[in-house]
C-alpha cells in the first residue's frame, strides 16, 4: 500500500479510466434521466442526480482503487435507473428519495454481515468467468452491428485497433478513441451545438418515507443492484485475478455513499461489471499490480463529471451512438477472450459454463431480475447434475 503512485503511473492504464468513464456515463446516462423524470425532477434536480452520481462513484473509486492498490470501479445501478424509469410515475420525489435510502441502508448492512462476500467466494471461477462473456457478448456483437449504420467510422476505429495491437497494443484502444474522435468530429463534421459551458450546484430533498413506496421500490431496487450489478462486478474482479479482495467492505462503502447522497439523487451505487473490465484488462497494463491507476484515473474522471454536470453530459451525449458502441467493445475484445479461456478451460465445467454464457446473453428476465443472476443460477444447477451423473 506504501507503493509510490507515480512510480505506477502509466499512460494506458489513465486512458482505461478515462475510456471507462466515457462509455459509463454516454452509454446509460439517458436511462438516469428518464428516472429524474419519472420521479418528477425539476431540471436542476436532474443535474443535481449527475452531480451526486458523479461525486459518488469517484470518490467510492478513488478511495478503493488507492487503499487496495487494486482497480476497484464502481457505477450507478443502470438496472436500478432502468427499475424507476418505469416505476416512479405518480411517486412523490421525497417518497423515491426515501427508497433510496432504504436501498442504501440494505445495502449498508447486507455489507457488515459479510454474508455476499461468503456467498460469491463458493460460486465457481468457470462459472462466473461464463457469466461475464455473456455479459459482454452484446458489446462486441454491437463492433460489427454498428458498421451497418456508419460503416467508415466503425471500419477506420477497427482498423486502427489491429494496427495498435500490432505496433502499439498497450496504447491500441486509447489509438481507437483517437481515431474514432477524429473520424467523427472532424472527418463527418458530428455537430458540437448541444455542449454550454454551465456550472450547476446540488440540490437537497428531504425524503419521506412511505412503507408502500419502501417496499415496492426500494426492495426491488436493492435487489436489482445486488444481483444485476455487484454479482458481475465481483465475478469481474475474479475473472481479472484479483481474487483477494475483500468485498464486503466494498459493498458496505457503496451503501454508505447511497445514504449519503440519496437525498441529491444519488439513487444506488455498487461494483461495476462493464466499465470495470475495460480497466482489468492486461491492455490496461500488463502487471494487475499497476492497473490500478486506472481506478484512480477512473475517479479522477467521474469527479470531473459530476462537478460539470450539465456541460459533461452534454459532452458526452455528443459522441456518436456507433463510436461508444464500438469502442466500448473493442476495448473489452480482450476481457471476453479472457472469459471464454477461463469458462471453458477446466472439462468438468465446459457445458455448465455454456449454458450460464447463452441464459446470460440471451438477456431473458424474469420476476425483474435481469439475465446475469439467471445465468449463475442455471449454470450452478447444470454443473451439480452434471456432477452426480459422473
Amino acid at each position: 500500500m506504501s507503493r509510490p503512485i507515480l512510480s505506477d503511473f502509466s499512460f494506458s492504464a489513465f486512458s482505461a479510466g478515462f475510456v471507462a468513464v466515457l462509455i459509463g456515463f454516454s452509454s446509460s446516462v439517458a436511462i438516469v434521466f428518464q428516472a429524474a423524470q419519472a420521479a418528477g425532477a425539476t431540471q436542476s434536480m436532474t443535474v443535481s442526480w449527475i452531480i451526486a452520481l458523479g461525486i459518488g462513484m469517484g470518490v467510492t473509486c478513488l478511495g478503493y482503487s488507492w487503499y487496495y492498490k487494486q482497480p476497484v470501479i464502481t457505477a450507478w445501478s443502470t438496472p436500478g435507473a432502468a427499475l424507476l424509469a418505469v416505476s416512479l410515475t405518480g411517486v412523490p420525489i421525497e417518497q423515491a428519495i426515501g427508497a433510496f435510502l432504504f436501498a442504501g441502508l440494505l445495502t449498508t448492512l447486507l455489507g457488515l454481515s459479510g454474508m455476499f462476500d461468503r456467498i460469491m467466494a463458493r460460486l465457481p471461477l468457470p462459472i462466473a468467468s461464463a457469466m461475464l462473456a455473456g455479459i459482454l457478448f452484446k458489446f462486441g456483437l454491437d463492433v460489427f452491428l454498428s458498421v451497418k449504420t456508419n460503416p467508415w467510422l466503425v471500419g477506420i476505429m477497427l482498423i486502427s485497433y489491429l494496427l495498435g495491437k500490432r505496433w502499439l497494443p498497450r496504447y491500441s484502444v486509447l489509438l481507437v478513441l483517437a481515431t474514432g474522435i477524429l473520424v467523427a468530429f472532424v472527418i463527418q463534421h458530428q455537430p458540437l451545438e448541444s455542449v454550454e459551458l454551465q456550472f450547476s450546484m446540488p440540490v437537497w430533498v428531504t425524503p419521506a418515507f412511505d412503507w408502500q413506496v419502501l417496499l415496492g421500490i426500494g426492495l426491488p431496487l436493492f435487489i436489482v443492484t445486488m444481483t444485476s450489478q455487484n454479482v458481475p462486478g465481483v465475478a469481474t474482479l475474479r475473472a481479472s485475478g484479483y481474487r483477494h479482495l475483500p468485498i464486503s467492505p466494498v459493498i458496505t462503502g457503496t451503501g454508505l455513499a447511497t445514504l449519503l447522497l440519496a437525498p441529491f439523487g444519488g439513487f444506488a451505487f455498487n461494483l461495476a461489471a462493464i466499465t470495470a473490465a475495460i480497466c482489468t484488462n492486461p491492455e490496461s497494463h500488463p502487471d494487475p499490480d499497476k492497473r490500478y491507476i486506472a481506478g484512480l484515473s477512473a475517479g479522477l474522471f467521474y469527479i470531473l463529471a459530476g462537478v460539470g454536470g450539465a456541460t459533461v453530459v452534454a459532452i458526452f451525449t455528443a459522441f456518436p451512438v456507433e463510436l461508444v458502441a464500438a469502442l466500448a467493445g473493442i476495448a473489452l475484445f480482450g476481457t471476453i477472450a479472457a472469459s471464454l479461456a477461463s469458462a471453458t478451460a477446466q472439462p468438468e465445467y465446459r457445458e455448465a459454463a455454456v449454458i450460464t454464457l447463452l441464459v446470460t446473453a440471451s438477456g431473458i428476465e424474469l420476476f425483474g431480475i435481469a439475465s446475469p443472476f439467471w445465468g449463475l443460477i442455471a449454470g450452478v444447477i447444470a454443473h451439480l447434475f452434471i456432477c452426480q451423473k459422473h
